[in-house]
Order: C-alpha cells, then sequence, then structure tokens
C-alpha cells in the first residue's frame, strides 16, 4: 500500500481540500493511503483554529484522509519555512510516506524544485544580503535576489501557495529526505481572498462569513463532514472559537510582560519587539496593538504570531530539531493498518494514548505539557465558558472510524 503525505490546517475543511485528495489518488493510484500532518488548535498565520483539533481531524478522514498526525504546536505556529520544515519532518518519521501532496498556483512541481534549490544557494543568501538594505520588505527582497538568479522563477514568489510549495521542496531538500513532491495547481477563491461566484471557497472566506454571522451561508459551502463537526462543535459550545473570544486573557498576559519578555521571542530584531511592545501598554484590543506595531517592513502574520507566542509562552528554544513523538489525532480501517506498520517504520514512538508520552524522554515530556498548557489556553475562547474545562489533551485519545479498537 502506497502512504502519501499531505500538510494542513483544514481551518475549515473545504472543497478544495477533498479536490486535492481526489486528485492525489488519480496521480498516485486509487489504492494510494493519505497520511495527513495537522495543525492542532493553533494555526500558521497566528491565530486560534475555528474548531479543536480532533474534531477537524475527524472531519478529514470522513472526507477521504486515512490517518492524521498532529503537526506539533511550534511548529504549527511558526514561519513558512518552518511550518514546512516540521511538516515534512513528521511525514519523513513516518517511515512509510514517499510522496508530498499540495497544491499550488502554478501546478508546476518541477519549477517550485528548481526555485527551491536555488533559494539554499550561497549565491542567492549573498545576493539577498546585497538587496536586504533600504528593502520595503524581507519577501520584497527576497524576489529581487531570486530574479537575479532565476528571472523566468522569480514570479512564483508572488503567490501564497506556491510560496508554501517551495518551502515543502526546501525542507525535502535540507533534510535529504527521500519523499517527492508532487503538486495540483489550485482553483476557485485565492488564498486569504475572497469568495469566487461557482469557485471552490478559501478557508479565510468561509471564517468570514461565520465571523459576520452569515451561518447558513457558511455551512451550505462546507463539505458535509465539516459541516456536521461545526455544528457538533457549536452544540456543545465549543464553536465557532475566534481570538476576539479571547482578548483580555491576551492582553493581560502582554501587559504583563516585561520588555525582556518580549525580547525573548524575537531576537536579534529589536525594532519589532519594542514596536510591540509599547503598543501592549496602551492597546484595548488585539487588533488596535498590531495596527500599532504594524509597519511596511514586517508581514502581519508575522505580528499575530508573536502576539500568539507571547500568549500561549512560547520561545523560540521551543522548537524541536526533529519530532519526538509522532501523535495520532484520527484514522479509519487502512489508517490503522498504516500505524501497525508505523509502529516498524518509525524513527520516533507513536502516541495512541496521552498517557504513553510519560514512558518518553525529558524532551517528548516538555513538548507534550506545552501541547496541554496550549490546549487549555485555547479552550477558554470557547463561545461557551462552562465548556472550557482544563486538561482535555490528557483525557483525548484518537477518533478512529470504522477501525478495530485499540488501533
Amino acid at each position: 500500500m502506497r502512504a502519501a503525505g499531505i500538510i494542513a490546517e483544514y481551518n475549515p475543511l473545504h472543497s478544495g481540500h477533498l479536490r486535492l485528495l481526489e486528485a492525489g489518488r488519480a496521480l498516485l493510484g486509487t489504492d494510494t493511503a493519505f497520511v495527513c500532518v495537522m495543525s492542532g488548535n493553533f494555526v500558521q498565520r497566528g491565530d486560534f483554529a475555528l474548531l479543536r483539533k480532533h474534531a477537524r481531524a475527524q472531519a478529514a478522514v470522513e472526507s477521504g484522509a486515512d490517518l492524521v498526525l498532529e503537526l506539533p504546536l511550534p511548529w504549527a505556529v511558526s514561519s513558512a519555512e518552518d511550518f514546512a520544515d516540521g511538516g515534512v519532518r513528521v511525514l519523513a518519521s513516518t517511515g512509510l510516506v514517499d510522496h508530498l501532496l499540495f497544491g499550488s498556483e502554478c501546478g508546476d512541481a518541477a519549477a517550485l524544485e528548481r526555485t527551491a534549490a536555488a533559494l539554499l544557494t550561497p549565491a542567492f543568501r549573498d545576493r539577498l544580503r546585497r538587496e536586504l538594505p533600504g528593502a520595503v520588505s524581507y519577501a520584497a527582497a527576497r524576489e529581487r535576489a531570486l530574479g537575479a538568479l532565476l528571472p523566468e522563477e522569480a514570479a512564483l514568489l508572488k503567490s501564497p501557495n506556491n510560496i508554501l510549495g517551495i518551502e515543502y521542496c526546501k525542507a525535502l531538500l535540507r533534510q535529504g529526505a527521500s519523499i517527492r513532491p508532487v503538486t495540483v495547481r489550485r482553483e476557485g477563491s485565492p488564498h486569504d481572498g475572497p469568495l469566487a461566484q461557482d469557485a471552490h471557497p478559501s478557508a479565510s472566506a468561509l471564517r468570514a462569513l461565520l465571523r459576520e454571522g452569515r451561518r447558513a451561508e457558511a455551512l451550505a459551502l462546507l463539505p458535509p463532514a465539516m459541516g456536521r463537526a461545526y455544528e457538533e462543535e457549536e452544540a456543545a459550545g465549543r464553536a465557532p472559537v475566534f481570538w476576539e473570544n479571547c482578548q483580555r486573557a491576551t492582553l493581560a498576559r502582554l501587559r504583563s510582560m516585561s520588555a525582556a519578555d518580549f525580547a525573548a521571542l524575537d531576537p536579534g530584531r529589536e525594532g519589532l519587539r519594542n514596536r510591540l511592545y509599547e503598543a501592549s501598554r496602551t492597546a484595548a484590543t488585539v487588533q488596535s496593538l498590531l495596527e500599532a506595531a504594524k509597519t511596511k517592513r514586517y508581514a502581519m502574520a508575522r505580528l499575530r504570531r508573536m502576539v500568539l507566542w507571547a500568549y500561549l509562552g512560547l520561545t523560540p528554544a521551543d522548537l524541536p530539531a526533529d519530532p519526538p513523538y509522532l501523535r495520532v489525532l484520527a484514522a479509519n480501517e487502512t489508517g490503522c493498518r498504516l500505524l501497525s506498520r508505523m509502529r516498524r517504520t518509525a524513527a520516533v514512538p507513536v502516541l495512541t494514548k496521552p498517557a504513553q508520552v510519560r514512558r518518553l524522554g525529558p524532551e517528548a515530556r516538555r513538548l507534550f505539557e506545552l501541547e496541554v498548557r496550549a490546549a487549555d489556553l485555547y479552550t477558554l475562547a470557547y463561545p461557551r465558558l462552562e465548556a472550557a474545562a482544563g486538561g482535555a489533551e490528557w483525557r483525548e485519545g484518537p477518533v478512529i472510524l470504522g477501525g478495530p479498537a485499540p488501533c
């Protein structure tokens, strides 16, 4: 049985994600099993996930994935480069996955690989150092530096899914992984773009509908499994989760931090950390804090991630070198067969019960404690506070659908 990997957030899962699974099986074979590495309760753009991780993982398995593993928190809420690096490390650690499937605007894996290889060369780094002084942003300097080496590929850096695909290819090259990239051309609404008629909606457009109270419209656009998950979580008082639900707790954390605490979040970038520190003293909302700290040089997502890291008590030192374990969030019968193989092939222990982490080393226990703390802080954003009891991370095991128990 061939196994392919997907790195995702499913925040929320939408029809474009279903198309990727369908296209992947068409390209790789109908008997291909899909291992998804999914962000947990917090996501790469520096935000709370719309639904808790186990609900999203179950919807993914009901929609065509076979096994969902968690992308550990420090990687899930890092830059695109570190997000991709963590996802590839998890997939490689399974010892099973031979292809990495992802969507991109260009649909050309060879072009993305060429670009990734160029970005890893000393020639590119030298050119980037010359471009950075006076550049409006790092992204603009990077595009100009690449254009000097690969003029025909520089435009790839203008599109978000191409950028992430390039980061996947860079991670595969850096790690010397045997996994091969496979990309499918993205269709429908652009990433972070508004809804387009008769097209796959973007996750950001669906979240916007829910934020605006257009619930029925959003649910009508969700795949059936994701729609059911949303309604069940909503009925339990656990959805939708938006950062605004937790603004007071976030601002309280920021106002209690010293300038040195902010410096630990972003060593070597004094201007940004100082701007966030000053804004945190007076801002009355998270959005006003971000707007006060924002400059043309720094992307808003970077600022959101720094604020989220502050709220969660994370620092760059918490980013693992390698995954100390593989945590299972959901699986179907095929996924359970994969798990049986993974117990022989995986480079690290496979966790199907939270208590198993107590038998592992200090690095694994330290990472799991971070996940426990983050999960307890995530629940504070539930619409109904009575649903926000702490300690769920220790109680909740994987969702197993149609497979033997235990999986």
